[in-house]
């Protein structure tokens, strides 16, 4: 029989080489290493060595992805966005997640368990590499340090991969596993929410002081590899997480039912405002680096894709970038950010992204549900009535009519009439276009940016028959292009409200080719989402707290408007809005409203709604409210029903306690019997 150590080292160096298309599923490397000889093979070399830590970064794609369509994260989708395909009440032949499964808690122990597997695999890989890259004879020190650095940040990464999705999870041993022992030997407990996001963020501390060297701006050319702000910017988020009501003070009655096996509480019921500074500082420490900016885009002063001017509001309005608008297109200082005009590396705000790296579920897909059918997209992606309402006037108040049908209106209502030909050639009204809906008009630049309303111009330059050009796409029952309801078949919105952001003035899917869809780098970590955490956290302080930085020394944090200002300013100036009112900012409720509302706006489609939802503890609320839309089975000829919200008979909404995490499978309950359930969900018998 073949000595076990040559079998190990072939399985190895077939890997590392490659030849396998994932090598953890053949080898996990921990178990497999049981001399130093075999080890040796692989980290002496430069070559292996990069290709071991390739493969734990390739555990970060598919179902880990943070920004993807339906079929791998369905968490993409929360009370903002939904998806209408893959429904077998209007397609028979489909028998996966739905949206409405989905949101219902309708799925199973078994649905979606990919990210556990390969988030375990990935750790357990990445330890190997942490422990033994040492050895390597081909890299110097300040390499060594670095690519350590890089495999430390994906293991913290993917734990909180796991933290964010299941809750509190097992923290495996860094070393000395002796997996030739039972399941029942091998078996580790649930660590607490705290004591998880502490372990991350301290190995996230650590691999941003191993990479300074080398990875303070390591090009974002889609290989995925974190830099030192990637590194401090995911610990910015886990501690966020960690300070908010979900994990700082939660007393509910979930809350006293999550605890391990032997009966300890794992979501802490004791607050602590400590935790809100900490996070703060962490969002600081990114700020601090003078790494990344908002991207903007200058004026354009002529021509059909002129700016859209905002009103004055006698402040941002009279100044330049980056202390205000005077001198940027703010709609396509937005809209490039995300629909492909920029490569990852010439992004200033992207702190992390997995490049290529998101299998066949990518935001390119994505985009294609969101095309219209004259595009020949599958036209499914769409918009609830209260994203639609959270965007302001440009003005920076409040729709007339917000949210009237949910029971959170003013007293105001919605705008009626609609745009005519004279006030288009006049140009009125701009950007809309003749018969669009004047509840659409005036609003601020990132609707434009973002929403596909009724009526609304998709340009598609890249369509090869050219009446599928420059045209309104409309969302009525029977329109001729075929977007709106068809009971024949499910390619249809079901709110009357699309989706533009991602979507490129090139773009087409015509033909069924993802190459005629421009590549979108995946926004994983952006630099406005830093900033509004900072302010967020800023916010929730009633004291002072002296918070060490991460390079040495320490600021000063509390609750001050002017560094509140420096999360708020620049994405609200890059958007085109006015300031809010100094009322707002002296009233912590009322700046915490704005702030929550600024997230729903800014970060939409970017896998955010639905996570901050659960650590704010507000799904109950929000998921649970009725979904509001168009009344698609009105046709042109009953425009003014038409604009007139409905409840979505389509799209259905609830919230229960088992759906504040996802179930962990039941397989892995049986391998580790220390292993407790989130409850609500089935054990293993």
């Amino acid at each position: 029989m073949m000595n076990k150590k040559i079998i190990y080292t072939v399985l190895l160096l077939i890997c590392v080489t490659g030849l396998i298309t994932s090598c953890s599923d053949y080898l996990d490397s921990s178990k497999y290493f049981k001399d130093r000889l075999t080890e040796e093979k692989v980290f002496q070399g430069k070559v292996y060595s990069e290709k071991w830590l390739a493969n734990v970064f390739d555990e970060l794609k598919g179902v880990n992805a943070d920004v993807a369509s339906k079929g791998q994260t369905p968490t993409n989708f929360a009370d903002d966005m939904y998806y209408g395909d893959r429904d077998n009440v209007y397609d028979p032949s489909k028998n996966e997640l739905s949206y409405n499964l989905f949101k219902m808690g309708q799925y199973t122990e078994n649905d979606k368990q990919g990210t556990w597997i390969q988030c375990y695999r990935g750790i357990r890989n990445a330890s190997t590499f942490i422990h033994n890259i040492y050895m390597n004879t081909e890299l110097n020190a300040k390499e060594i340090d670095d690519y350590r650095g890089q495999a430390r940040f994906a293991r913290a990464y993917l734990y909180w991969i796991l933290l964010r999705k299941y809750g509190p999870i097992p923290l495996l041993p860094d070393k000395g596993l002796d997996y030739t022992e039972s399941y029942d030997d091998l078996a580790v407990p649930r660590s607490t929410y705290e004591d998880c996001a502490e372990f991350i963020s301290s190995e996230l501390l650590l691999a941003a002081q191993e990479m300074k060297e080398m990875g303070m701006v390591r090009g974002q050319d889609g290989s995925a590899r974190p830099t030192v702000g990637a590194a401090l910017a995911a610990r910015a988020k886990a501690l966020i997480y960690a300070a908010s009501p979900l994990a700082n003070g939660n007393n509910s009655s979930f809350a006293t039912l999550l605890v391990d096996d032997k009966g300890k509480r794992l979501l802490s019921s004791d607050y602590k405002e400590e935790k809100w500074a900490k996070a703060a500082a962490a969002a600081r420490d990114v700020m601090e680096l003078g790494v990344y900016r908002l991207y903007t885009f200058p004026i354009v002063a002529t021509g059909q894709d002129a700016t859209v001017i905002p009103p004055s509001d006698n402040n941002f309005s009279t100044k330049s970038w980056p202390e205000g608008w005077a001198n940027i297109d703010p709609a396509k200082s937005y809209a490039y950010v995300f629909d492909g005009t920029l490569t990852a590396s010439g992004n200033p705000e992207l702190i992390f992204t997995r490049g290529n790296n998101q299998d066949g579920e990518s935001i390119m897909a994505m985009v294609a549900h969101q095309l219209p059918r004259s595009a020949t997209g599958w036209n499914t992606h769409g918009l609830t009535q209260k994203l639609a309402d959270a965007y302001a006037m440009n003005d920076g108040k409040d729709i007339p009519g917000k949210d009237k049908e949910i029971g959170r209106g003013d007293g105001s209502e919605r705008v009626t009439g609609y745009v005519k030909t004279a006030d288009y050639l006049a140009g009125k009204y701009k950007p809309l276009r003749p018969n669009v809906s004047l509840q659409y008009a005036n609003r601020e630049p990132r609707f434009y940016a973002s929403v596909a309303f009724n009526g609304s111009l998709w340009t598609l330059k890249n369509e090869t028959q050219e009446r599928n050009r420059n045209q309104q796409v409309f969302y009525y029952r029977n329109d001729p292009r075929g977007n709106g309801f068809n009971s024949s078949n499910a390619y249809w919105l079901r709110t009357g409200i699309g989706v533009k952001k991602y979507i490129n003035e090139n773009d087409t899917y015509e033909g069924g080719n993802f190459g005629n869809i421009k590549f979108k780098p995946e926004p994983a970590i952006r630099y406005a989402d830093i900033l509004l955490m900072y302010a967020e956290a800023l916010n929730e302080l009633s004291g002072s707290y002296n918070i060490p930085a991460w390079n040495g020394g320490s600021y000063t944090i509390s609750r001050e408007i002017t560094e509140m200002q420096k999360g708020i300013h620049p994405v609200r100036i890059r958007a085109g809005v006015p300031d809010y009112p100094a009322e707002v900012y002296n009233d912590k409720a009322g700046l915490r409203k704005k702030l929550k509302q600024e997230r729903f706006i800014e970060l939409l489609a970017e896998g955010q709604r639905y996570y901050d939802l659960r650590r704010w503890m507000d799904a109950p609320i929000e998921e649970s409210l009725t979904v509001y839309g168009c009344n698609i089975l009105m046709s042109s000829a009953e425009r003014d029903l038409f604009h007139q919200p409905v409840a979505v008979w389509a799209l259905k909404s609830t919230f229960s306690d088992k759906m504040w995490f996802w179930p962990i499978g039941l397989t892995e309950l049986k391998r580790n019997n220390r292993l407790t359930q989130n409850p609500g969900w089935n054990y293993n018998d």
